[in-house]
Protein backbone atom coordinates (compact mmCIF):
# COMPACT_ATOMS: atom_id res chain seq x y z
CA UNK A 1 0.00 0.00 0.00
CA UNK A 2 1.67 3.52 -0.82
CA UNK A 3 0.20 7.10 -0.65
CA UNK A 4 1.97 9.42 -2.38
CA UNK A 5 1.40 13.54 -2.04
CA UNK A 6 3.43 16.01 -4.68
CA UNK A 7 2.95 19.49 -6.00
CA UNK A 8 4.47 21.24 -2.69
CA UNK A 9 6.97 24.23 -2.46
CA UNK A 10 7.01 27.37 -1.59
CA UNK A 11 4.47 30.13 -2.71
CA UNK A 12 3.57 33.78 -2.27
CA UNK A 13 1.07 34.50 -0.42
CA UNK A 14 -2.12 35.38 -2.72
CA UNK A 15 -0.80 32.69 -4.77
CA UNK A 16 -2.46 29.42 -5.93
CA UNK A 17 -0.84 25.45 -5.59
CA UNK A 18 -1.95 22.10 -6.78
CA UNK A 19 -1.30 19.23 -4.54
CA UNK A 20 -1.90 15.68 -5.68
CA UNK A 21 -2.03 12.59 -4.00
CA UNK A 22 -1.80 9.06 -6.06
CA UNK A 23 -2.70 6.03 -4.01
CA UNK A 24 -1.60 2.00 -4.69
CA UNK A 25 -2.25 -1.07 -3.69
CA UNK A 26 -5.93 -0.79 -2.23
CA UNK A 27 -8.74 -0.44 -4.36
CA UNK A 28 -9.00 3.61 -4.23
CA UNK A 29 -12.46 3.79 -5.77
CA UNK A 30 -13.96 2.54 -2.44
CA UNK A 31 -11.91 4.97 -0.02
CA UNK A 32 -12.87 8.15 0.90
CA UNK A 33 -9.97 10.45 0.52
CA UNK A 34 -8.90 13.32 2.68
CA UNK A 35 -6.37 16.15 2.90
CA UNK A 36 -4.78 17.22 6.13
CA UNK A 37 -2.17 19.31 7.06
CA UNK A 38 0.00 19.82 10.29
CA UNK A 39 1.98 23.22 11.30
CA UNK A 40 4.45 23.48 13.60
CA UNK A 41 3.90 23.16 16.68
CA UNK A 42 -0.07 22.46 16.01
CA UNK A 43 -2.35 19.72 15.61
CA UNK A 44 -2.96 17.73 12.76
CA UNK A 45 -6.30 19.19 11.05
CA UNK A 46 -8.65 18.13 8.74
CA UNK A 47 -8.77 21.00 5.44
CA UNK A 48 -11.28 18.61 2.91
CA UNK A 49 -12.43 15.22 2.22
CA UNK A 50 -14.03 13.70 -1.10
CA UNK A 51 -16.53 10.71 -0.92
CA UNK A 52 -15.60 7.21 -2.61
CA UNK A 53 -17.30 8.59 -6.02
CA UNK A 54 -16.46 12.74 -5.59
CA UNK A 55 -20.22 13.15 -5.02
CA UNK A 56 -19.54 14.61 -1.99
CA UNK A 57 -16.60 16.97 -0.35
CA UNK A 58 -16.27 18.72 2.39
CA UNK A 59 -14.10 21.51 3.94
CA UNK A 60 -12.65 23.39 7.02
CA UNK A 61 -14.08 26.58 7.43
CA UNK A 62 -10.56 28.37 6.89
CA UNK A 63 -10.15 26.70 3.25
CA UNK A 64 -13.88 27.26 2.14
CA UNK A 65 -14.01 29.37 -1.01
CA UNK A 66 -9.80 29.09 -1.23
CA UNK A 67 -9.74 25.32 -1.97
CA UNK A 68 -11.32 22.39 -4.41
CA UNK A 69 -10.89 18.94 -3.46
CA UNK A 70 -11.04 16.36 -6.83
CA UNK A 71 -10.20 12.81 -7.70
CA UNK A 72 -10.06 10.75 -10.76
CA UNK A 73 -10.46 6.57 -9.86
CA UNK A 74 -9.65 5.73 -12.85
CA UNK A 75 -5.96 7.09 -12.16
CA UNK A 76 -6.23 6.54 -8.52
CA UNK A 77 -5.52 10.58 -7.98
CA UNK A 78 -6.53 13.21 -5.33
CA UNK A 79 -5.93 16.67 -5.98
CA UNK A 80 -6.50 20.01 -3.72
CA UNK A 81 -6.22 23.12 -6.08
CA UNK A 82 -5.59 26.17 -3.26
CA UNK A 83 -5.85 29.78 -4.33
CA UNK A 84 -5.67 33.13 -2.62
CA UNK A 85 -2.83 31.10 -0.12
CA UNK A 86 -1.94 33.05 3.29
CA UNK A 87 1.14 32.86 5.35
CA UNK A 88 -1.06 30.65 8.23
CA UNK A 89 -1.46 28.18 5.18
CA UNK A 90 2.30 26.80 5.41
CA UNK A 91 2.11 23.54 6.82
CA UNK A 92 2.95 20.03 5.51
CA UNK A 93 -0.53 18.57 3.87
CA UNK A 94 -0.63 14.79 3.79
CA UNK A 95 -3.26 12.81 1.93
CA UNK A 96 -5.10 9.99 3.79
CA UNK A 97 -7.25 7.31 2.71
CA UNK A 98 -10.17 5.69 4.39
CA UNK A 99 -12.26 2.92 4.32
CA UNK A 100 -14.01 0.85 7.27
CA UNK A 101 -10.85 -0.03 9.28
CA UNK A 102 -8.39 0.53 6.64
CA UNK A 103 -6.27 3.92 7.22
CA UNK A 104 -3.76 4.61 4.82
CA UNK A 105 -1.12 7.71 5.11
CA UNK A 106 1.29 9.48 2.62
CA UNK A 107 4.54 10.92 3.99
CA UNK A 108 3.70 15.07 3.53
CA UNK A 109 4.35 17.69 1.59
CA UNK A 110 5.60 20.83 2.67
CA UNK A 111 3.59 23.90 1.17
CA UNK A 112 5.32 27.32 2.70
CA UNK A 113 3.40 30.82 2.31
CA UNK A 114 5.72 33.70 2.32
CA UNK A 115 4.52 36.55 3.41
Amino acid sequence: VQVVESGGGLVQSGGSLTLSCVGSGFTFRTYTMRWYRQAPGKERELVASISSTGGSTNYADSMKGRATISRDNAKNMVYLQMTNLKPEDTAVYYCNARAFANDHWGQGTQVTVSV
